[in-house]
C-alpha cells in the first residue's frame, strides 16, 4: 500500500478538530489526510486482492469523513478510536453487500424437471412462511413511505446526492467523491448533503 501522512499528536488532534468546529473545513480536510494511515491499516486486516485495495480505501475513506463530521470532542475519547470503528463499518457493510450480490439466486433459475420432464423454477418450490409475507409487506410500505419522503421533505440537492449515492430508482450508486466530481462541489460538501438529508428522513422512521 501506499504511504500516508504521520497521524497527528493528541495536541493537534484538539486544535484541528477545534477549527472545524469554527467552521474551518481545511481543518476537517487535515483530520481527513493524517488519519488515512488508519484506513489503510483496517483495510490490510481483510486482506483484499490487489485489485480491490483502491476501492477498499475509497470505501474506508468515506467511513473516515463521516467519523469526522460525526465526532463529539467533548467524549474522552481520541477520534482515531471513534473512526475506527466508523471506517470499519463501512468496510463490512460493502464486504457484505458484495457477498450477498456474489449469491444471489433468481427465483426463476432453473432447478431441475418434474416427471413430466417440465422445467422447474425456485418459485416453484418456496413455501413462504405467513411472518415471511408480512415482513415483505412491512419492508415495502416502508420503501413506499421512504420515497414519498425523499419527494415532500428533501430539498432538490439532497434529493439528487441520495439518489446517486444510494442508487435510488434503480439508478447507479456514485461514491461521495464522483458525485462531488459530476455536481461541482468538494466532497465535504456532499457528505454535509448527505448527513443532513438522513437525519430528516430518519425522523419519520424512529420507532
Amino acid at each position: 500500500m501506499k504511504s500516508f501522512p504521520q497521524p497527528l499528536t493528541a495536541a493537534e488532534e484538539r486544535y484541528y478538530m477545534q477549527k472545524y468546529t469554527e467552521g474551518d473545513l481545511e481543518a476537517k480536510h487535515i483530520l481527513v489526510e493524517r488519519n488515512l494511515r488508519l484506513v489503510a491499516h483496517i483495510v490490510k486486516k481483510y486482506q483484499p486482492p490487489p485489485e480491490e485495495v483502491e476501492d477498499l480505501l475509497s470505501i474506508g475513506t468515506i467511513g473516515l469523513m463521516k467519523a469526522v463530521v460525526t465526532f463529539d470532542p467533548d467524549k474522552s475519547v481520541r477520534l482515531g478510536t471513534y473512526a475506527a470503528r466508523c471506517i470499519e463499518n463501512e468496510v463490512l457493510m460493502h464486504l457484505r453487500g458484495k457477498k450477498k450480490t456474489s449469491k444471489e439466486v433468481s427465483l426463476y433459475d432453473p432447478i431441475g424437471t418434474d416427471r413430466e420432464g417440465n422445467e422447474i423454477q425456485l418459485f416453484d418450490v418456496i413455501e413462504m412462511k405467513e411472518e415471511d409475507v408480512q415482513r415483505k409487506l412491512e419492508q415495502k410500505e416502508d420503501v413506499r413511505k421512504l420515497y414519498q419522503k425523499v419527494e415532500s421533505e428533501l430539498s432538490a440537492r439532497e434529493r439528487i446526492v441520495l439518489k446517486m449515492r444510494y442508487g435510488l430508482y434503480n439508478e447507479e450508486e456514485y461514491t461521495q467523491k464522483e458525485i462531488a466530481a459530476k455536481l461541482g462541489i468538494s466532497r465535504s460538501y456532499v457528505s454535509r448533503i448527505e448527513k443532513s438529508a438522513i437525519e430528516k428522513l430518519r425522523l419519520f422512521f424512529d420507532t
